[in-house]
């Protein structure tokens, strides 16, 4: 499998590449490939270009375009996940995994047990965590890189999911009726469905903010009879619902 770099969309309109200095060191210095050497390059915007490197050195590295072809690795539903805020190490592991798994967007989310009650962590981690994102769309053969969405509390969330989703589900341990193959079952005739799954803390998600999404219009989803932490809730409903809906 060639390796992968996520660059700006200006870069795929010329036929010779000059790829980013801190591109330039992974190629050279991490990855040590030669002039010869084919990598693929993306857009973040549907288009690879597959590229014959033409100059390495440590700090600058040049290619030339032999082709260009619609980028592939996403999913037929656009997944977005609203995620509690919890230590970094666990949402950094949620961020990394949920997106070799094909979500399109995150969404940290602050609720009433959540570890994290500042929101202003997600801009100040920014930077960091847009480079997981990345860094695991390449690895995983993605044509796109998921977006990071600032922070919203549940009520916030509440408020503005339907705007942008076919279907919103709120992922729920004491939900014991609905799967969540069940609630999908709406969704699995249009085109390019759009899906919202709120995943709650390591303490869970409150009665009353289940009851608020209930009322709102979100529906509370079972995913199995035994209980799961938060990071493994998010991976699995992730997994599960892009397995139902392709």
């Amino acid at each position: 499998m060639l390796h992968r770099f996520f660059l700006s969309p200006e870069s795929l309109k010329n036929s010779e590449i000059h790829f980013p200095q801190e591109t330039a060191r992974q190629i050279a210095r991490v990855l040590r490939l030669k002039p010869g050497a084919r990598v693929i390059v993306l857009d973040n915007a549907g288009q690879q270009a597959e590229v014959e490197l033409t100059a390495v050195s440590n700090d600058s590295v040049e290619g030339r375009v032999l082709q260009i072809s619609a980028a592939g690795g996403e999913p037929r539903a656009r997944l977005t996940l609203y995620l509690g805020l919890t230590q970094r190490e666990k949402f950094e592991w949620m961020l990394q995994k949920c997106t070799e798994v094909g979500a399109a967007t995150f969404v940290p989310l602050v609720t009433q047990r959540s570890l994290v009650q500042d929101g202003r962590e997600v801009e100040r981690k920014r930077e960091r965590w847009e480079a997981i994102l990345r860094e695991a769309a390449e690895q995983c053969g993605r044509g796109r890189i998921p977006e990071l969405h600032p922070s919203q509390t549940w009520t916030a969330a509440l408020r503005s999911i339907h705007a942008d989703h076919d279907l919103a589900l709120a992922a729920w341990e004491d939900e014991h009726t609905v799967r969540l193959r069940d609630a999908l079952r709406s969704l699995k005739e249009q085109p390019n469905p759009r899906l919202a799954v709120l995943i709650g803390p390591e303490g869970g998600l409150s009665e009353e903010e289940i009851n608020d999404a209930h009322a709102t219009g979100v529906q509370a989803v079972s995913l199995g009879k035994r209980i799961l932490r938060m990071e493994t809730a998010a991976v699995v409903a992730a997994a599960l619902a892009l397995d139902e809906l392709e």
